[in-house]
C-alpha cells in the first residue's frame, strides 16, 4: 500500500513537472517570437540617414511619384532625405528599391539637369560677382571637354575597380573621366553658397572628392560608384565651403547645420505666411531652442571696419563710431590733467 501511494505521488509530481515545462517552454516560444518582432521593428526604425524622421513615409512617397511618372530626380530625393550621403548603405537601399519598381533616377534634364544659364549664380550670371562672358566661356569649355568622355556600364565600372585595386593608374584615370559629369551635377547645387568660390571653384573641389572616391572604392561590397562618390564629392565641397567661404572658420558639420537651419527657415516662412519663431524651428528641426539660437549666433556675417557710414560726401567709417576700451576716454583723459 505505501508502495502504490508512493508510485501514484511520483506520477503525480511527474505530470506536474510535464505541465511546467511544457508551460515554460510555451512561455519560451511566446518570448522569441516577441525577440524577433521587437528586433525587426528596431532594424527598421534604424534603416535611413542620420537623424530622418519618418523615413518610410518619404520614401514611399518618392516610389508612389515615380510610379506615376517612371523617374524620380536627384534633387527630388535630396528634398526628401537632405543628409542622405550620410548613410552610403540606405542610400544604395533606396535605390535598389527604385530599380525594382521600374523606377528610373534622372538629373532635372539634359547632360547636367539644367541649362547653362542656370549653372551659374543669378547675381553672376546677370553682371554680379562674376564676369558673364568670362564665366560662361569657362564653364562651357569644360563641359564641352568632359562631354567627350563616354559613361561606363556597370559591369564596366565593376572592371575598372578590380583594375585599380591592381594598381592600374589608368584604370583611375577612366573611372574618374566616366564620373565627372556627376560632379557638375552635384556642384551646381551648391552655387551661391559663397561669393569667392564660382562654379569651377565647386567643381575643382567636388574632383578633389572624386579622386578619394575612387582611390578607396570596395566594389566587393556591391556598391554602385555613382552612390559611393556622391558621399565624397559633396563632403569634399562641403569642406572648401567652410575653408574658404567664411573670414571666421566653423566647423563642417556647422555648415551642414547652417544650410539645413536655413531650410527649415524658408519652408516655414512659406507655409506660416510669417518668419517662424525659434521655438517652431526647433520643433521642426528636432533640436533644442538654445541650439537654434546658437545657429543663429554663428551664422552672423562679419563687417569689414572700413564699411562706409552715412552720406557719399561723408567720408567718416565704421571703425570711428566703435570705442577702443583699452584706450582712456576724452572724460578721464580731462580729469587727469587737472588732478
Amino acid at each position: 500500500m505505501p508502495k502504490h501511494k508512493i508510485t501514484t505521488k511520483n506520477k503525480l509530481k511527474k505530470s506536474t513537472k510535464k505541465k511546467v515545462v511544457a508551460k515554460n517552454k510555451k512561455s519560451l516560444k511566446e518570448s522569441k517570437k516577441k525577440f524577433v518582432v521587437t528586433k525587426k521593428t528596431t532594424k527598421k526604425v534604424d534603416i535611413g540617414p542620420k537623424g530622418a524622421i519618418n523615413w518610410k513615409k518619404h520614401a514611399d512617397k518618392l516610389v508612389a511619384l515615380g510610379k506615376k511618372r517612371g523617374f524620380v530626380t536627384y534633387n527630388e530625393i535630396l528634398k526628401e532625405f537632405p543628409n542622405i550621403e550620410d548613410d552610403v548603405l540606405f542610400l544604395d537601399e533606396l535605390y535598389e528599391r527604385l530599380s525594382t519598381q521600374g523606377i528610373d533616377i534622372l538629373d532635372s534634364g539634359g547632360l547636367l539637369g539644367d541649362s547653362l544659364d542656370d549653372l551659374l549664380p543669378e547675381k553672376a550670371g546677370r553682371g554680379g560677382l562674376l564676369s558673364r562672358d568670362s564665366s560662361l566661356d569657362s564653364v562651357q569649355m569644360y563641359l564641352r571637354e568632359i562631354g567627350q568622355y563616354k559613361l561606363i556600364s556597370a559591369s564596366e565600372e565593376k572592371d575598372l575597380a578590380k583594375k585599380i585595386q591592381l594598381g592600374d593608374e589608368e584604370a583611375k584615370n577612366l573611372l574618374v573621366k566616366a564620373n565627372l559629369r556627376l560632379v557638375v551635377s552635384i556642384a551646381k547645387k551648391f552655387i551661391g553658397r559663397s561669393s569667392d568660390l564660382t562654379l569651377l571653384d565647386l567643381i575643382q573641389e567636388g574632383n578633389l572628392g572624386l579622386f578619394k572616391a575612387v582611390e578607396k572604392f570596395d566594389w566587393t561590397k556591391g556598391y554602385k560608384f555613382s552612390t559611393y562618390a556622391t558621399w565624397w564629392i559633396r563632403q569634399a565641397i562641403t569642406r572648401a565651403l567652410a575653408d574658404q567661404s567664411r573670414t571666421i572658420r566653423i566647423p563642417v558639420h556647422m555648415v551642414e547645420t547652417i544650410a539645413k537651419y536655413k531650410q527649415v527657415v524658408r519652408r516655414l516662412a512659406q507655409d506660416l505666411g510669417r518668419d517662424p519663431l525659434a521655438d517652431e524651428i526647433a520643433t521642426e528641426m528636432g533640436i533644442e531652442v538654445d541650439k537654434i539660437h546658437n545657429i543663429e549666433r554663428i551664422d552672423q556675417g562679419t563687417v569689414s571696419l572700413e564699411t562706409p557710414v552715412g552720406n557719399d560726401d561723408d567720408n567718416s567709417t565704421l571703425g570711428e563710431f566703435i570705442a577702443d576700451e583699452k584706450i582712456i576716454s576724452p572724460d578721464n583723459q580731462a580729469a587727469r590733467r587737472i588732478l
